[in-house]
This record gives C-alpha cells, sequence and structure tokens, in this order.
C-alpha cells in the first residue's frame, strides 16, 4: 500500500496495511468487536461476519490496494484507492468511521 501525504488515523492506516499484506488477524484487530464492513450496501457485523466476507471476497482473493487520495470530513475518513488482486478490480473509495483505537463502519462504494 501506497501512503499518501495525508495522514490517516491509525486504525484506518492499519486495516488497510493489513489487507494488502493479506494478514487477516491483523485486518480485524482494526475494528471493534461490533463493527462493520458496509460491501456496496450488502452489511457484515461483528469480527466473524466481517472475517468470512474478507475470506471470500477481500483478503482471501489477494487484494492488493493502491491508496490514490484520503479525504476527512466530519468523523469520517475516505480513502480512495486502485485496487488489484483475484477479485474486483478497479477503483474503490473506502469510508471509515472510527471510535477510539477501532474502525466501526468501512463503507466500500465505487
Amino acid at each position: 500500500m501506497n501512503t499518501p501525504p495525508v495522514q490517516m488515523p491509525i486504525p484506518v492506516a492499519a486495516a488497510l496495511e493489513a489487507a494488502d499484506a493479506g494478514n487477516v488477524e491483523d485486518f480485524l484487530a482494526a475494528f471493534a468487536e461490533d463493527a462493520a464492513v458496509d460491501d456496496w450496501g450488502r452489511e457484515f457485523r461483528g469480527r466473524d461476519a466481517i472475517r468470512a466476507w474478507s475470506d471470500a471476497e477481500f483478503i482471501g482473493k489477494e487484494v492488493s490496494l493502491r491508496v490514490t487520495g484520503v479525504r476527512s470530513e466530519g468523523g469520517t475518513t475516505t480513502v480512495s484507492a486502485q485496487v488489484g488482486g483475484k477479485g474486483f478490480n478497479g477503483p474503490s473509495d473506502f469510508t471509515f468511521t472510527v471510535a477510539g483505537e477501532h474502525v466501526t463502519l468501512m463503507r466500500i462504494t465505487g
């Protein structure tokens, strides 16, 4: 993962770096116990559900992420990235909500 000059919140950077490295455990550790991933409108709540989703569609598909931009607005951080791997390939936006030291929501859109 290439890190842009704009600072990301630590849990966001940790989640993206872990995903890009293929490290499921560190990826999950970045999320709160009751966090959710919203993948184009499909919601996966809790670390077990996030793990199952990631195994099938994200880290399990050898995702790679090349960050192309970062912006913050209100309580969210949106990371634009070029996604590669054996699943979806193309540009995506990952919008994160963070509480304390953990991601509470990661929403994936185009």
